[in-house]
C-alpha cells in the first residue's frame, strides 16, 4: 500500500516536470497577440488524469505552473499568466476525467477533448474579461483597455487561441492516447486501485 502511494506521487511529480518543460518551450500562433502562446504541457496532466484520477491532472497543472511561477517569473511579478495558465488547464483536462469513466476508447477521448476545448475557450473568455486582463493592467500600472478594445480581444485573441489550442493539444494527444492504450489498459486498473 505504501508502495503504491510512493510509485503514484512519485509518477505525478515526474509528469509534472514533463510538463513545467513542455511548459517553457511555448511559441505564440496569433501574431496581433504574441503573448498568447501555445504549449504541450496538458498533456502529461491527461496522462494524470487517465492514470489516477481527476486529482492527479489537477495536481499536475498546478505543480508545473507553481515551477513556471518560481523558475520564469511573471510580467507582473504575480503570478497572474500562471493561474491563467492553471484555471485554462484545468477546465480542458476535467471533461477528459469525467467521460474516461465512460469510456476508454479513442472516439471518447478525443470527444472529452473537444467538449474541454469549448469548455475552456468559453470560460477562458469570461474570466479574461472579468479577471484576468484587468488584473494584468492594475498590477502593471497599464492603462486599462476600453470596453470595444478589450471586446476586442477577447472576441479576436482569447477565445480563437484557446480554441486552437484546444484543438491542436487534442490532435496530438489522441495519436499519443491510441499508442498507449494497450499500456494503459494494463495500469490504469493496478494504478486506481492503490
Amino acid at each position: 500500500m505504501k508502495h503504491n502511494r510512493v510509485r503514484r506521487l512519485v509518477s505525478i511529480s515526474m509528469l509534472s516536470s514533463i510538463a513545467f518543460v513542455l511548459m517553457m518551450l511555448s511559441f505564440p500562433i496569433l501574431g496581433a497577440y504574441p503573448y498568447l502562446k501555445i504549449d504541450f504541457s496538458d498533456i502529461p496532466a491527461l496522462l494524470a488524469v487517465i492514470l489516477y484520477g481527476p486529482g492527479a491532472g489537477i495536481a499536475v497543472e498546478a505543480i508545473k505552473n507553481v515551477l513556471n511561477y518560481f523558475i520564469a517569473g511573471s510580467a507582473s511579478g504575480v503570478p497572474i499568466d500562471q493561474t491563467a495558465n492553471f484555471v485554462a488547464g484545468t477546465l480542458f483536462i476535467l471533461p477528459a476525467a469525467f467521460m474516461l469513466k465512460k469510456t476508454n476508447s479513442a472516439k471518447g477521448f478525443a470527444a472529452a477533448l473537444v467538449l474541454g476545448t469549448i469548455l475552456m475557450a468559453a470560460l477562458m473568455s469570461i474570466l479574461n474579461y472579468v479577471l484576468f486582463i484587468p488584473a494584468y493592467t492594475w498590477f502593471l500600472h497599464a492603462p486599462a483597455l476600453s470596453g470595444g478594445a478589450l471586446k476586442t480581444t477577447i472576441i479576436a485573441g482569447i477565445l480563437p487561441f484557446n480554441l486552437i489550442k484546444g484543438l491542436v493539444v487534442t490532435l496530438v494527444s489522441t495519436p499519443i492516447f491510441l499508442q498507449l492504450r494497450p499500456w494503459l489498459k494494463e495500469n490504469v486498473q493496478v494504478a486506481r486501485q492503490h
